[in-house]
Parts: C-alpha cells; structure tokens; sequence
C-alpha cells in the first residue's frame, strides 16, 4: 500500500481550482434560476465576462502606450 508522505507535498494546479470555482458559480446561479437555463448574458454575467474583457483591453491599450 502506498500512502503520501506527511508534509506538504501537494501540489496545486492554479488554473484547474480557478475553472472549479467558476463551474460551482454557475451551478449555483442555474440553481437559483427562475428559468430552466441559465441565458447567454446570464452566464456571462457570473463569469464576469464583461469585466474581463474591459481588464484584457485596458492592458492591452496600456501595453500598447508603452511602445
């Protein structure tokens, strides 16, 4: 039998826990729906897609004023 060592060898994949997150997040959202699917600006809306998109192009309009 193999058991893992006492001591804090695990590892955490960053981006794996991050999609976790958002899928809890829109399983919670579908959950409280009136309706029976989530729409497409609904699910945008918990994703926080808008606000990733104003985040992606304010730094790429800063990336751009630096050259």
């Amino acid at each position: 039998m193999h058991v893992a060592p006492v001591g804090g060898t695990a590892v955490q994949d960053h981006v794996a826990l991050a999609e976790i997150e958002l899928c809890g997040d829109l399983i919670i959202a579908a959950s409280a729906a009136d309706e029976d699917r989530l729409s497409l600006e609904s699910i945008d809306e918990v994703l926080k897609v808008s606000q990733a998109r104003t985040y992606e192009r304010d730094h790429q309009q800063t990336r751009d004023a630096d050259l």
